[in-house]
């Protein structure tokens, strides 16, 4: 079997091994391939029979084209770079990860929340400048510093990840209230759930932890963020399309949300004119909270056994089953 895999560098710069492929046939590597050049990516696929992507898309004519495509191997957890429709149409079957970093990306939502709390980064920064130094004060601080025990946190999306943040959050002495469409009695346990309107309404901090869909896009909105507590925190490191940029800074400067934590904005890599990257008390990381070591070795061991499967003939995480 020939295997390409169009865009490795993301999940393996060079710290993970790709032997597990190797040892299932033909394997070519490409660190990155141009998203925006469906040629390019059907020359590159060429006579293979399997693809493995992360985003690199694979539109309707990769499937129309590429003749002897049988499997699609998503490294992530969305595919929605993936036309499934047309690969079901052509036979071929296409698999995600679905678990995969849930730990980390808990922790990463804590950690941009915290970020926010202590601007130890900054104040890191203002040390090594010499402030401390010319301070006539034992300490300083230039931002507020805020305690979060006591505190409200409203969660969006309880799933696997939200779960995780909750858990924290908890541990931090925060209340947790929680929206989710399937209410889980292991979410219960953390967290109280609530209409989206009440959790708005009562949350000094908001967290994103769901899906990106068609009813949910943008979110985050001039209208929702109306209803939320002046002061409001927003953290989101789960999809970028939740939240209107424009809207959400619009709040930030104007002071209604006091500030963002933001891994994901809705056009990645983020575009100089984003009006994110001028906002007050923005602070935007690129697209990360996936990415430790641990997570993405995980990703990489799902992603060999999918195709083992795959080739076993007892597919695994199939996103687009034969109807």
């Amino acid at each position: 079997m020939k295997i390409v895999i169009l865009d490795g560098y993301a999940e393996n710069p060079g710290d993970l091994s790709w032997s597990a492929f190797e040892a299932a046939g033909e394997l070519t590597v490409y660190d990155r391939t141009p998203i925006d050049d469906v040629e390019e990516i059907i020359s590159r696929i060429g006579d293979a029979q399997a693809v493995l992507t992360n985003k690199t898309p694979l539109p309707k004519e990769v499937f129309f084209r590429a003749g002897n495509l049988k499997y699609v191997g998503v490294l992530a957890t969305g595919y929605n770079i993936v036309d499934v429709d047309a690969a079901r149409e052509h036979g071929v079957a296409v698999s995600n990860i679905p678990s995969y970093g849930t730990d980390a990306v808990g922790q990463f939502a804590i950690a941009l929340l915290l970020e926010i709390c202590h601007r130890i980064g900054h104040h890191s920064s203002e040390v090594a400048k010499g402030r401390w130094s010319e301070c006539p004060d034992f300490c300083f601080w230039d931002y507020p510093l805020i305690e979060l025990a006591g505190k409200t946190i409203g969660i969006i999306g309880f799933g696997r990840i939200g779960q995780v943040t909750g858990r924290i959050a908890r541990a931090l002495g925060m209340k947790v209230l929680a929206y989710d469409s399937n209410e889980t009695p292991s979410g219960a346990e953390i967290a109280e759930y609530t209409g989206l309107d009440d959790l708005f309404r009562k949350s000094d901090v908001i967290s994103l932890h769901c899906p990106l869909t068609p009813d949910n896009k943008e979110l985050i909105n001039a209208s929702n963020i109306e209803k939320m507590k002046d002061g409001v925190i927003l953290i989101n490191n789960s999809r970028g399309g939740l939240v209107a940029d424009k809207d959400l800074a619009d709040a930030l400067n104007a002071g209604k949300v006091y500030a963002a934590g933001l891994d994901v904005v809705s056009l990645e890599p983020i575009k100089p004119d984003n009006p994110l990257l001028s906002a007050k008390n923005c602070i935007i990381t690129p697209h990360i909270s996936w990415a430790p070591r641990e997570s993405r070795s995980r990703l990489m061991d799902i992603a060999a056994e999918n195709l083992r499967s795959f080739l076993g003939g007892q597919p695994k995480n199939i996103v687009n089953p034969a109807s």
